[in-house]
Order: structure tokens, then C-alpha cells, then sequence
């Protein structure tokens, strides 16, 4: 398997995108907006129709309508602060509209495919080298804002009070998270990227006490099912994507019984 390069750099981009998306995952949980992912996935899908339609690379309209649709979100959820799940549903509900009425328009569908089911095994030197650079710029991020962060998914009033610049750091959050979920999408596929947000955040809940040893849980459940997926569906003939999500839940369901088994003992 190694000595292919594609698998190479398929185990690269896997391992940066394992990294890079719960950092960004562990926010959106703490402040209960963890569909965010998945609302930026349809928006995705109706950038690479509508790049399909404007005849421009389809990465670029899924990158504009993500971070578009994510700002958006933000706006409404200032007008809405009691509402975030509601912001979320009707961006959701949008980007999938969009996305049906544009494909219908666009020639081509197999872009719309690839950023479906993801096309990781697929990747090229040019797209490695920018998930590279997208992981090391939202880690660097996350190192700097990371404490403000963590303050304002605890209670954004008291952040405020506190010195934080909330609204500087939420829409530079919410920057980050679009671009982020608009590369990932290309790469793992839009049906995915949601689910790698949240269920190693959700295992690192589940058997860590603090926020750090919750996000270090997070990590490395995410790169545990990040490279298992991608061997079991190397030789099992499957694809990669659902692999990695699926070997995640049973993680996620294993750390579930074992906390209720040693409930019971105790």
C-alpha cells in the first residue's frame, strides 16, 4: 500500500485533515452549533454547481459559497442568539436548494460526485501541498486564539467582559471554518466532513475531564480512523470516506459501553 504514491499522499492529507478539523470541531460542539459542518457541506455543493455553471473552477465556488453561507450564519446568530440551531437549519435548507436547482443547470456532474463522497485517494502533489498549508495556517489559529475561543463557548457575555474582542474572533472563526469545510469537502467528501468534526470531539467528551485532554482525545481518535479508514478500504475495496466515518462511530460506541460497564461496576 505505501509504495504507491497516491496512497502516500492520500495518508498525508488524511493525517492533516485529522488534525486541522477537531480543532474546529471542539467549538462548534462546545457552543451547540455542532451541524454547522453539515450546513456548509450543502453550501459547498452549491458553490461546485453554481463554479460548474459560471464555468470557473468548481473549488473556488465551493470555497465563496462556504465562507459566504458561514458568515451569514454568524450574522444571523447575533440577530438570533437564542436561536443557533435555527440559523443553522435554514442555511442548511438554502445550500441544498441551490444545489439542486444548479446541478440541474451544470453539464458536468462528476465534480459534484467527487465532493460528495470525497476523492482522497485521488489527491494530487499541487492539492497536498494546500491541505498542508490549510492545516499549519488553522493550527497556528487555534494556537493563538484558542483561550478566547474556549471563553466565549463557555459564556460569551462573560468573554466580553472579560477583555476578549468576541466579534473579531467569531468572524474570524467563522472565516476559517469555511474555508476549512469548503478544501475538506474536495478532499473527504461533503457527506463526511461534518461527521469528522464531531465524533472525535464527542469520544473526547466522553473519556476526558479537561478541554485540553478532550481536544489531545479528539486528535488522535481522528487520525486512529483517518489512516485505519483508508487501510480497511485499501483492502477491503471500499470507500474511504464511509470507512473513516464508520470506524469513528464504532470508537465512539466502544468508549459509550465501556463508560456504562464501568458505571455498573462502580
Amino acid at each position: 500500500m505505501l509504495g504507491y504514491q497516491f496512497m502516500q499522499r492520500a495518508l498525508l492529507a488524511g493525517a492533516a485533515l485529522a488534525v486541522t478539523l477537531p480543532l474546529i470541531g471542539v467549538t462548534l460542539v462546545l457552543r451547540r452549533t455542532s451541524m454547522t459542518g453539515d450546513a456548509l457541506a450543502h453550501c459547498s455543493l452549491a458553490g461546485v454547481a453554481g463554479g460548474l455553471v459560471a464555468g470557473i473552477d468548481p473549488v473556488v465556488g465551493a470555497l465563496v459559497a462556504c465562507v459566504i453561507a458561514s458568515l451569514s450564519m454568524e450574522g444571523m446568530r447575533r440577530r438570533m442568539p437564542r436561536s443557533a440551531d435555527l440559523t443553522i437549519a435554514i442555511v442548511s435548507a438554502v445550500g441544498a436548494g441551490l444545489a439542486g436547482i444548479l446541478s440541474s443547470f451544470a453539464g458536468n456532474t462528476r465534480s459534484l460526485d467527487d465532493y460528495l463522497f470525497g476523492s482522497i485517494v485521488a489527491v494530487s502533489a499541487d492539492e497536498l501541498q494546500s491541505v498542508l498549508m490549510l492545516s499549519c495556517g488553522v493550527v497556528a489559529f487555534w494556537i493563538v486564539v484558542r483561550r478566547a475561543l474556549f471563553s466565549i463557548s463557555v459564556d460569551e457575555s462573560m468573554a466580553r467582559a472579560s477583555g476578549v474582542r468576541v466579534a473579531a474572533v467569531e468572524v474570524a472563526f467563522a472565516l476559517v471554518t469555511g474555508v476549512v469545510i469548503s478544501i475538506s469537502a474536495r478532499i473527504i467528501g461533503s457527506l463526511v466532513v461534518s461527521s469528522m468534526l464531531v465524533i472525535p470531539v464527542a469520544v473526547g467528551l466522553q473519556v476526558a475531564r479537561s478541554y485540553r485532554a478532550t481536544i489531545a482525545t479528539a486528535v488522535v481518535v481522528s487520525l486512529v480512523s483517518t489512516m485505519g479508514g483508508l487501510v480497511v478500504s485499501w483492502y477491503l475495496a471500499l470507500r474511504p470516506g464511509g470507512a473513516i466515518v464508520l470506524l469513528g462511530a464504532l470508537i465512539l460506541g466502544a468508549c459509550m459501553v465501556g463508560g456504562i460497564i464501568s458505571g455498573r461496576t462502580r
